[in-house]
């Protein structure tokens, strides 16, 4: 049984996409890199405006292991992980993580996120990401609770967690997170193709079941349904509490018993996720107003950001000792709050990266600031690289999502080539980015297939040609 906890890595050293049938492919001779995607007869999904795109960014990298990063990295997504057919004469994508067999409602939209810019030149890529939006909106109306959900109703090894669980699911642990990631993919599909085809009955189905949750993880009428317990020596894997989270005090922010990182949270008002909330209701207040022309739905939305956001400018700001004005990764709304970031996304650092924050708001910068230093617990500095990791794997473990982020979310071309030097030399020799690793061995890693990771490291090289090419043009 693997898990999102499995440490896997094979002689120090692995490959993704191995059950694919990817072997490995070392350096050619010393300047020659090989291409470490699996054969073209093997790819579950084949896009010439992402073949054309890796050529384009390649051309111009002059970094040849950097260049050889991203072939691999940025289709990993299309090569290993994508489902593609049509059901009830629509498009039907499901999408797993890569080395777990299960499709993820945060990790699926951000798996096919960097690919949304070439829709408009490539139909077949189109409707592979609506296919995502249509299976994304048919697994919330099954329970919008889960996180993460089986192809077909079979059933999961945690059948025996304590909780509603249903054969549809593969795990039911209550992210906001979860719900935020789909809104967020069909809002800029939209935005983008012109195509509002995906917002039929079923998706405002979804949309109105996503407003309810939110509304009722508000818990201003009682714990609300949901509860969790799993049997596990693991602590961060069940929630305290008869599994319904640590007590809070109803303030109009909304409840998150798990982390994007699914680790259960210590107090359940999410700051990363409650900002996250607040663009995705924003996102379906237009929405639901211009192609649904439900105004009600609408105005119910728009209330409660503006509820929510109101609450995180009174209970998510605290004072540090050392940084001034910063948020909290974690409050409860009786005035505790917890002073941390973890490297999952929605996290602190990523609110720019969300469009939940600007980059340059004093606030985020003050807070930027601290989750980057020791004042942190989970940021690690070692000889490998520095970064941000958290509970889900382990003290003294960097996760390259982090780094990214960090790149992502600087318009300091220092900081980013520095970020992208770390990213290159700590990849084990793979030619793929991992969950986590080592602070000072980045042989000792975590998850040889991990297609979020790959696919976001893709993303970050197309922005660095768009806005910093000059980076793109020295060996890092």
């Amino acid at each position: 049984m693997i898990t999102r906890r499995d440490f896997i890595k094979i002689n120090g050293i692995t490959t993704a996409g191995i059950g694919l049938g990817l072997k490995p492919a070392w350096f050619a001779d010393g300047s020659k890199f090989e291409s470490r995607r699996i054969s073209s007869s093997l790819r579950r999904f084949n896009s010439q405006a992402v073949e054309d795109t890796i050529a384009k960014v390649k051309a111009d990298i002059t970094d040849p292991e950097l260049a050889w990063l991203f072939e691999n990295c940025y289709p990993n997504t299309l090569d290993t992980t994508v489902k593609y057919n049509s059901k009830d004469s629509k498009p039907d994508t499901f999408v797993i993580t890569g080395d777990i067999d299960a499709m993820w409602l945060r990790d699926s939209s951000a798996q096919v996120w960097p690919y949304l810019p070439l829709i408009k030149n490539d139909p077949q890529l189109k409707n592979l990401i609506l296919g995502v939006i249509n299976r994304q909106a048919k697994c919330i109306e099954i329970d919008p609770y889960a996180n993460a959900f089986n192809e077909k109703a079979t059933g999961s090894e945690w059948d025996s967690d304590r909780t509603d669980m249903k054969p549809e699911l593969h795990e039911r642990k209550w992210e906001i997170d979860s719900l935020c990631y789909p809104v967020r993919l069909a809002y800029n599909y939209w935005k983008i193709s012109g195509d509002n085809s995906f917002f039929d009955k079923q998706w405002q189905k979804a949309g109105k079941l996503i407003l309810d949750t939110f509304k009722v993880q508000q818990r201003k009428k009682g714990r609300g349904p949901y509860h969790f317990q799993r049997k596990t020596e693991v602590s961060t894997d069940t929630a305290p509490i008869s599994g319904y989270g640590n007590p809070i005090k109803p303030v109009g922010l909304i409840c998150s018993i798990f982390r994007p990182s699914d680790d259960a949270t210590i107090y359940p008002f999410l700051i990363p996720s409650n900002y996250f909330a607040v663009v995705s209701l924003q996102q379906m207040a237009e929405m639901f107003t211009k192609i649904g022309h439900d105004h009600a739905t609408a105005n119910q939305c728009s209330a409660i950001a503006a509820e929510v956001n109101a609450a995180l400018q009174k209970y998510a700001i605290g004072n540090h000792p050392v940084y001034g004005k910063v948020l909290a990764y974690e409050v409860d709304g009786f005035g505790n709050q917890l002073f941390i970031d973890d490297a999952n996304v929605p996290s602190l650092l990523a609110l720019p990266y969300l469009g939940a924050m600007k980059a340059n708001d004093p606030l985020y910068q003050n807070t930027r600031k601290m989750v980057l230093s020791s004042a942190n617990p989970y940021f690690f500095k070692g000889k490998a690289a520095e970064g941000i990791g958290g509970p889900h794997v382990g003290m003294n473990y960097i996760w390259p999502m982090s780094i990214i982020i960090r790149a992502l979310t600087s318009t300091n071309e220092s900081e980013i080539a520095t970020c992208l030097h770390w990213l290159k030399t700590t990849h084990a020799g793979t030619g793929f980015m991992h969950e986590s690793f080592n602070k000072n061995d980045p042989r000792d890693f975590t998850r040889k297939w991990f297609a979020w990771a790959n696919t976001l490291f893709g993303e970050l090289i197309i922005k660095t040609h768009q806005y910093h090419p000059q980076i793109l043009k020295r060996i890092i």
